[in-house]
């Protein structure tokens, strides 16, 4: 995909990644990351008795896998300079290993900060499986500064 302006970007454009599918090891380090060896995402025996049937992965992995597959979807010709935020996440369906996911953008909202030399574009991310069901949800902004691609309007 090439690089989008900030005056080229239209309120409503949607945008979908590519596929990338779950591992044992993405669980295996989502576990070492937050410390959290919980039976649910560590022990196959115990999971195989939940509704689920099997280990899945700490929810707010979604949201780390959202920002990383997200990020040049669309890729700004500005430079990004930070992310504002994130809102209204919400986890609809459990990560399993095996599942493959691509996420959803779509642009909600942008508007140019009153310095007039960033811009604050809010995105809409869906994380959605093989099967077409949305995983996770929300919304999440980023700042960009503009540059000669991006002039003021």
């Amino acid at each position: 995909m090439s690089s989008i302006a900030y005056n080229d970007l239209v309120v409503g454009a949607r945008f979908e990644g590519p596929g990338r599918t779950i591992t044992e090891t993405d669980l295996s380090l989502s576990c070492m990351l937050t410390g959290d060896w919980h039976p649910i995402h560590a022990d196959a025996e115990f999971a195989k008795k939940t509704p689920i049937g099997q280990r899945m992965l700490h929810g707010p992995f979604g949201i780390l896998l959202v920002m990383g597959m997200a990020t040049h979807l669309p890729e700004f010709a500005d430079e990004v300079i930070a992310a504002t935020g994130i809102q209204e996440w919400r986890y609809h369906a459990p990560i399993v290993v095996g599942d493959t996911l691509h996420t959803e953008t779509e642009i909600v909202a942008k508007r140019i900060t009153s310095d007039g030399r960033r811009a604050i574009i809010d995105r809409r991310f869906k994380l959605v499986n093989h099967q077409g069901k949305v995983i996770q949800d929300g919304l999440a902004g980023a700042m960009i500064r503009l540059g000669a691609a991006g002039t003021r309007s």
